[in-house]
C-alpha cells in the first residue's frame, strides 16, 4: 500500500477526516499534514506542505481538500514535478491518474457526499498509469518544471 499525504483547508477538513480514514481501511499510511481543526485558514499553506511531501518522495501520493478543489490545485502545481488534479468524478480520477500521472488528488469538500468523494478516491488509487503517448506528454510536463525559474 502507499504512503499517502493529505492535508485541507477549514472547508474541506470534515472530508479529510473521512478520507483519512477511508484509506487507512484500505491499509495505507496516512500523514496528515493539516489543517488540525475547522477553524479559518489559508489553502496554500496545506497545498504545498502535501505537494512538498510528494515532490521529495517522503510520501507516494498526495490528496488535498477544500471548498472545490480548485485553489488546491492551483496551489500544488506551483511544486515541481506535483501534477495536480481536481476530480469530481471517478472518469476524472482515472483519467487523471493513467493520462496525466496526477501524483495529487484535489477535492472537493462542499460539492459532493462523502459516498462520491469516496468513489474518486477509490478510483484514483487503483488506476496506474498508462505508458506510450502518455508518457511521452509527461515528459515534455517535466521540462515545463525545469524551465520554469
Amino acid at each position: 500500500m502507499s504512503r499517502i499525504a493529505i492535508g485541507s483547508d477549514h472547508a474541506g477538513f470534515r472530508r479529510k477526516q473521512e478520507i483519512r480514514e477511508y484509506l487507512v481501511k484500505l491499509g495505507h499510511k496516512v500523514v496528515d499534514l493539516g489543517c488540525p481543526s475547522p477553524e479559518r485558514c489559508d489553502y496554500p499553506d496545506y497545498a504545498r506542505k502535501v505537494a512538498e511531501s510528494v515532490a521529495k518522495k517522503r510520501c507516494e501520493k498526495g490528496i488535498l481538500i477544500c471548498g472545490t478543489g480548485i485553489g488546491m490545485s492551483i496551489a500544488a502545481n506551483k511544486i515541481p514535478g506535483i501534477r495536480a488534479a481536481v476530480c469530481w468524478s471517478p472518469y476524472t480520477a482515472r483519467m487523471a491518474a493513467e493520462h496525466n500521472w496526477a501524483n495529487v488528488l484535489c477535492l472537493p469538500g462542499r460539492v459532493q457526499s462523502t459516498s462520491q468523494v469516496l468513489r474518486v478516491v477509490r478510483t484514483w488509487l487503483d488506476s496506474k498509469p498508462e505508458e506510450g503517448r502518455h508518457k511521452r506528454r509527461i515528459e515534455k510536463i517535466s521540462k515545463l518544471d525545469i524551465q520554469r525559474c
